[in-house]
């Protein structure tokens, strides 16, 4: 059975029951700011201040309004800050989902919704791949690379793909070559940076998607086995020619940890001026 089409923009297909644990990850208050149409409960409930508030009663409905306080829903720095630190690849993952599916996809969903484009012109598109759909991608995968590896370099690229393959899914982003062109001719002053701008674009949406699954407590690392298996991609999942694959970010739950991380100096890496 071909994955039906859930929008314009976002596939996706499942062939697994849904897990229904539960993540309690610290950094999920983060995710919850950042996409706040998901309404989920799994994050510990975050303290409150009460303000005592002077109200002037008046017959004008407009005065009592002014009187009310505003509310700011935008996350604090740190919180945000928090979840970008968190995000790392994960390498070891099994199929063990820490949340359902369907937020899996919500997250990913609203992530395509809210991620800027230029000039919005909302060149981002999205394949999710759950169960043994995800199994078949990495399958193909491993079809089409065996011809080209080195046969002594082969095993390690095998152990390389069935460590994706262990993990719950697959993300699968591409750009709409067509919206791009229709941006290009439209306005004529900036074609040649809009291939570029798009790319900035699915990159957004990938730091997006994997930031926010890993605040609920998944584990993904990001691949690039593009343009490799472009057609077969297509060919299975019946992916319009016009979309093109950017990336593959591979989720689950997590069997390991994360391998260390350095960063450069700062020193070397940023400026100021003014300040």
């Amino acid at each position: 059975m071909r994955p039906q089409t859930l929008t314009s923009t976002l596939l996706f297909a499942s062939r697994f029951p849904t897990t229904t644990a539960v993540s309690s990850s610290s950094t999920c208050r983060a995710a919850r700011v950042l996409f706040q149409p998901l309404n989920n409960k799994t994050c510990a409930p975050t303290p409150t201040v009460t303000t005592n508030i002077t109200r002037h009663f008046s017959t004008s409905p407009a005065r009592n309004n002014a009187t009310k306080p505003p509310t700011n829903t935008m996350a604090s720095s740190a919180t945000l800050l928090e979840a970008f630190k968190a995000r790392r690849s994960f390498y070891q993952l099994n199929k063990e989902l820490p949340v359902p599916k369907d937020k899996v996809t919500s997250i990913v969903q609203e992530a395509l919704i809210q991620v800027p484009s230029s000039f919005n012109s909302q060149s981002n598109r999205v394949l999710v791949l759950f169960g043994a759909e995800h199994d078949k991608l990495w399958d193909i995968t491993s079809e089409i690379l065996k011809p080209l590896v080195p046969a002594e370099s082969w095993d390690a690229t095998a152990a390389r793909n069935a460590g994706f393959k262990a993990g719950a899914g697959t993300v699968l982003f591409f750009i709409d070559t067509t919206v791009v062109s229709g941006m290009q001719e439209k306005f004529a002053l900036y074609k040649d940076r809009f291939p570029t701008w798009a790319e900035h674009s699915t990159a957004m949406l990938q730091f997006a998607s994997w930031t926010t699954l890993e605040a609920e407590g998944l584990g993904a690392n990001l691949q690039h086995y593009n343009p490799l298996i472009d057609e077969r991609v297509a060919a299975e999942w019946k992916v319009p020619a016009h979309w093109q694959l950017t990336a593959q970010l591979v989720f689950g739950g997590r069997a390991g940890e994360a391998g260390p991380k350095d960063h450069l100096p700062l020193e070397e890496t940023f400026k100021v001026a003014g300040a």
